[in-house]
């Protein structure tokens, strides 16, 4: 593991609704006869000095997986920001020579190998505070690299601004991008609906 990836903490943002699922822990569906959080797990820790799951609720339904859960600390589940902050906040408590924090969604199965190297590639050469994954043109800001000095100023945002799109907040900072390719399976696609369960199944013979 190179240093960068061991001063990165991997989180994933485990706390949808699932409303268009019929509601539960959306990662826990399986694809291959696996939860989906198996294979984002997979991919992402090799990738991370560790790795950690942000999700609400009782932990222990996530037991099996052995990863610290760590809980929004913004009350009345403000969004994915509120699970980045949490886990910037439990890098800095934890991991103090962590700078970076690398967040993912629990609903992508099909994640890059690359995406930790790649996200710090696209941060230096822009001289960038973070960075985000972008595919087929398409931006996923919720998949990116966050500087964990910037804990401050994103609970401020949530706390006393009430700001909750992701967009907004990473505007106000300098921001870069890595692209990847669509083909033959978009690395960000993630499993919404029952429909892109079956969608999934057959993306998932596609992949390494």
């Amino acid at each position: 593991m190179t240093p960068e990836r061991d001063e990165t903490v991997g989180v994933i943002l485990a706390g949808g609704l699932a409303r268009r699922m019929g509601g539960g822990d959306k990662p826990m569906r399986e694809i291959g006869g696996r939860a989906i959080l198996a294979h984002v797990v997979e991919r992402l820790s090799p990738q991370c000095g560790v790795l950690v799951l942000n999700a609400n609720g009782d932990p222990s339904r996530f037991a099996a997986f052995g990863l610290p859960v760590v809980p929004d600390t913004v009350a009345g589940n403000p969004g994915p920001l509120a699970g980045v902050l949490a886990a910037l906040d439990w890098a800095a408590q934890n991991r103090p020579q962590a700078q970076w924090v690398v967040s993912v969604a629990g609903d992508c199965p099909f994640l890059p190998r690359d995406l930790v190297d790649r996200l710090h590639k696209a941060r230096r050469d822009g001289n960038a505070t973070l960075a985000a994954a972008v595919s087929g043109g398409r931006a996923h800001p919720v998949i990116g690299l966050w500087k964990v000095a910037l804990r401050g100023d994103l609970r401020n945002a949530l706390v006393e601004e009430d700001l909750r799109r992701v967009q907004s907040w990473t505007a106000r900072h300098s921001l870069a991008t890595a692209e990847w390719p669509v083909r033959p399976v978009d690395p960000f696609f993630n499993a919404n609906t029952i429909e892109d369960l079956s969608d999934a199944e057959r993306l998932a013979r596609l992949v390494d």
